[in-house]
């Protein structure tokens, strides 16, 4: 059964920072670039940043651009979301699935994991 299992988010402080974390079992995980998206409340599902099978290469959303960084552990069948410097705009559920601008399949979607930010 191919599954995703985000993990990580909660509640921090404007200028805090979580680590989220993304298991993913029931496919062959090295060979897919991954992504992590985001959707707040009455938006549309968006790209946070993208991360090429191997680790090698990562791209980002202009808006969390030096403040995000996705890492992957193939060994563990994990990918990672580092979010620093947390805005009061980053609020949302985070997801992750393979990367839709570079492979012709994604997963179904998982539950995500709650990220909110207030003081």
């Amino acid at each position: 059964e191919v599954q995703l299992v985000e993990s990580g988010g909660g509640l921090v402080q404007p200028g805090g920072s979580l680590r989220l974390s993304c298991a993913a079992s029931g496919f062959t995980f090295s060979t897919y670039d991954m992504s992590w998206y985001r959707q707040a409340p009455g938006k549309e599902r968006e790209l946070v940043g993208s991360i090429t099978s191997g680790g090698s290469s990562t791209h980002y959303d202009d808006s969390v651009k030096g403040r995000f960084t996705i890492s992957r552990d193939n060994a563990k069948n994990t990918v990672y979301l580092q979010m620093n410097s947390l805005k009061p705009e980053d609020p949302a559920v985070y997801y992750c699935n393979t990367d839709l601008d570079t492979t012709d399949w994604m997963a179904s979607w998982g539950q995500g994991t709650q990220v909110t930010v207030s003081s």
